[in-house]
C-alpha cells in the first residue's frame, strides 16, 4: 500500500523515529491492550519489582477491551477507547520501556513529553469502529488480570490494523496541528 507505513511489532525504536505525525500506517504484530484499570495495576506492578512486567519492554499498550471471539474470528469487536484517561500513568510506562500507545483521542502535555524522552509514539485509530477493526485481529490471549474481564491484560497479535500517527518522536502532535493546518489552509486567522 503505498504512502502507508508497514509497521511489524514489537517496532524497533529507529522505525519509531522515522515516523511523521499524520503519517498512515498498518500495524502488524502483537499489542497488549489496557485501560484504565490494567494501567493502575501495572504502574503498582513496576513500582514494587523495578521493572515492566509480563515482558511488556519494548511492546505497544492499546487502550481498548477486546470482546469474546465470535465466528472464528479473535474478537467480535475492538476498539480504541479516549487515550486520555490513562495519561495520569502512561508518562511512567514510556519511561518504563512502552514503545507506544494505540488508542483515540488528544494526549497530555506530559504524555507528549514522554513520548519526546522515551523516543516513542502514540498511534491513533478510528473510533466507533471496532467491528471492522477487529477485522484485522488474528490472535487473542489473556495474560494477565482476567477479573477485570474486556480490561484485563490481553495480548492480541494484529495484521495490517489501520492507525495514523497520533504523537511523533519529536513531540508533533496531530490534535494539535491539525486544526491549525485546517484554520491556515481556508485563510481563517
Amino acid at each position: 500500500m503505498p504512502g502507508v507505513a508497514k509497521i511489524h511489532l514489537p517496532p524497533q525504536r529507529s522505525k519509531l523515529a522515522e515516523l511523521a505525525v499524520g503519517e498512515q500506517a498498518r500495524l502488524s504484530g502483537p499489542v497488549f491492550t489496557a485501560r484504565d484499570a490494567t494501567h493502575e495495576r501495572l504502574v503498582a506492578e513496576l513500582e514494587s519489582k523495578g521493572a515492566l512486567p509480563y515482558g511488556l519492554e519494548g511492546q505497544v499498550l492499546f487502550y481498548a477491551g477486546p470482546t469474546p471471539p465470535v465466528r472464528g474470528r479473535a474478537a467480535s469487536a475492538v476498539g480504541p477507547t479516549t487515550a486520555r484517561r490513562m495519561d495520569a500513568y502512561t508518562p511512567t510506562l514510556l519511561d518504563a520501556g512502552i514503545a507506544a500507545t494505540l488508542g483515540k483521542g488528544a494526549r497530555s502535555r506530559a504524555v507528549i513529553d514522554a513520548c519526546v524522552r522515551a523516543g516513542s509514539v502514540y498511534f491513533a485509530a478510528v473510533g466507533g469502529a471496532a467491528a471492522l477493526l477487529a477485522r484485522h485481529v488474528r490472535a487473542s490471549e489473556m495474560i494477565a488480570y482476567p477479573e477485570l474481564g474486556t480490561e484485563a491484560l490481553v495480548r492480541l497479535e494484529l495484521e495490517d490494523f489501520p492507525v495514523y500517527v497520533a504523537i511523533d518522536v519529536h513531540g508533533h502532535d496531530l490534535y494539535a496541528e491539525a486544526p491549525a493546518n485546517w484554520r491556515e489552509e481556508r485563510g481563517d486567522s
